[in-house]
């Protein structure tokens, strides 16, 4: 899946099967430290693997930091059928009522369409004056300038009811 440059164009790469690895340690880690992590998500009628969804403490410092992002990464023969929206959604709420978070943060490249409109889909408001540098992208990298999004717990609770 991280190999698929579809996949990856809006993502940092993992360019070697080490880095892959090393995510997959972090994901434990941070899931043994904090209850929730990136979850490798699996298709319940097919069995197959999909993808990774969910939760992390954002790992860089920033004018939002310390906060709780929502993320996915998943395979493109997946993209398009509802799964990234069914598992942010489930991330989302074991963030808002069994973590207690009072809000979950979300990013992307601002020509991130895609990740965006997933966003969107999740009740995540966008305020343009809030979009940021990633302080982990080169300065010369397109990818640099990134979409903040927000939802509130308060925000989830009132779409949800």
């Amino acid at each position: 899946m991280s190999e698929d440059a579809d996949v990856m164009e809006y993502l940092r790469p993992l360019a070697t099967r080490d880095a892959s690895d090393a995510w997959i340690d972090y994901q434990i880690i941070h899931q043994s430290s904090h209850g929730f992590c990136m979850w490798a998500v699996d298709s319940r009628a097919s069995g197959k693997f999909i993808g990774a969804v969910g939760l992390l403490h954002v790992g860089f410092a920033a004018r939002f930091t310390p906060a709780v992002e929502v993320g996915w990464r998943l395979a493109r023969q997946f993209w398009g059928q509802g799964f990234a929206v069914e598992a942010a959604r489930a991330a989302l709420q074991f963030g808002f009522e069994e973590v207690r978070l009072a809000e979950v943060v979300a990013h992307a490249s601002i020509r991130n369409a895609r990740s965006r409109r997933l966003m969107a889909k999740l009740g995540m408001r966008h305020d343009s004056a809030e979009d940021f540098d990633h302080p982990r992208i080169p300065e010369d990298n397109p990818l640099r300038r990134q979409a903040l999004y927000r939802l509130a717990r308060d925000a989830w609770i009132s779409q949800c009811a």
